[in-house]
């Protein structure tokens, strides 16, 4: 018999397509500095510091208590959390939705973004992604077979998509296209405008659109769905989460909403993959739901602001320029022209001043001028930030 060895049995020809995220690795360099005694600033990952809402935090504790809430829960949800998730789309977004047939519970967005893949995808299908843009739209359509197209967002047209631009391209065997306002990385805020034009674009040539829309709340003093467009429910799907407008990015818990016939489908595959989320997590993610408007009023916006203030004074330091019109947990600038690369500064600014801050090329070719800010750290750390980065600019 032939000795097994290191060589003999090798990954999935699938694993040829993408590498290991970005940030998966960067923060394992990060961590490693640190122990070593660096002090680090990370100024680069979009999680939340601040905590959910008490009422959300006791209603855990409470269901976590409770003996019989410790088995599988439904894949498709808790009614309760369903009807939670309905009467928020309906408060905020005047968007109504049936709680039974037209809301699914996700796992995070990541989840979904697999799943919706699965569901309307084949293998050799093409997807439409943007450029610059998040991306796991693009990794996980190359590992499930798809051939990623992308689609060019700029900075002189607002990040909005030309669609001129895409009119003229070959679309035939493109399935889906994916969409992302307000936007991630550049802060480009949602338009009524293009949300019709994109269900316009969706119904003309049979394409799915999946908008991502997690940051509605950040920064923005309106509240946009591409739902509230008369027939988007035909060719849309929306993703929303509470990672961002509810502190709760450990939580995993985001929904997607779509007309009842789309939700099954993702729902059959869905079931096959995973089971429900914890009971009393889904129950607590209800209770969040109802946070009042002066909740989010301060979370999602004044202590953002304040953040934001300074994030802006380290874009002028470090010779950025950027709209300040952005909205999001995010604050995107383009470099000035004296360095090469973006990797040129923002090392410079991590082995220098100790801030690590994202550069733009990892959300693809129209990012590589570009530098991402996180607004996710305290204004003090983002101040001992910015004094740093002053002393090495």
């Amino acid at each position: 018999m032939k000795a097994i060895t290191e060589q003999t049995i090798q990954p999935a020809a699938r694993l040829s397509q993408v590498s290991e995220y970005y940030f998966s690795r960067k923060l394992k360099e990060i961590a490693a500095r640190n122990a070593a005694g660096e002090d680090i600033i990370s100024l680069a990952i979009g999680s939340p510091d601040m905590p959910p809402s008490p009422q959300t935090i006791d209603a855990l504790c409470l269901e976590a208590r409770n003996p019989a809430a410790h088995g599988y829960q439904p894949t498709a949800g808790t009614p309760e959390l369903k009807e939670a998730m309905a009467g928020w789309y309906k408060r905020w977004y005047g968007v109504n939705l049936d709680a039974k047939s037209e809301i699914q519970p996700l796992i995070g967005s990541k989840e979904g973004i697999l799943h919706v893949t699965l569901a309307f995808c084949n293998p050799g299908d093409k997807v439409l992604v943007p450029d610059p843009g998040y991306p796991t739209y693009s990794s996980l359509s190359k590992i499930l077979g798809q051939e990623v197209v992308k689609y060019n967002l700029r900075e002189q047209a607002g990040w909005q998509p030309d669609f001129d631009e895409l009119e003229a391209m070959n679309l035939d065997g493109v399935k889906m296209m994916w969409t992302n306002y307000p936007n991630m990385p550049t802060g480009a805020p949602a338009q009524r405008a293009t949300y019709e034009r994109l269900v316009a674009f969706a119904q003309e040539h049979g394409i799915l659109i999946v908008n991502d829309n997690p940051y509605s709340f950040i920064l923005g003093e309106e509240h946009l769905s591409i739902l509230q467009v008369p027939g988007a429910k035909t060719c849309c799907i929306e993703f929303n989460s509470m990672s961002k407008s509810h502190n709760m990015p450990g939580w995993r818990v985001g929904m997607l909403a779509g007309n009842a016939q789309f939700v099954s489908w993702i729902l059959k595959v869905k079931s096959n993959i995973d089971s429900g989320t914890f009971r009393a997590i889904q129950l607590a993610a209800a209770v969040a739901y109802q946070n009042d408007d002066d909740w989010h009023r301060k979370y999602n916006v004044e202590i953002y602001r304040e953040r934001r203030e300074v994030a802006e004074q380290i874009m002028t330091a470090l010779g950025c320029s950027f709209d300040p019109l952005q909205v999001g947990m995010f604050l995107w600038g383009r470099i000035p022209d004296k360095y090469n690369n973006v990797e040129e500064l923002t090392e410079k600014v991590l082995n220098e001043a100790h801030v690590f801050i994202t550069p733009g090329f990892i959300f693809g070719k129209n990012g590589e001028r570009y530098v991402r800010i996180s607004l996710c750290a305290k204004k003090e750390k983002m101040t001992e930030a910015l004094a740093r980065i002053k002393q090495i600019i």
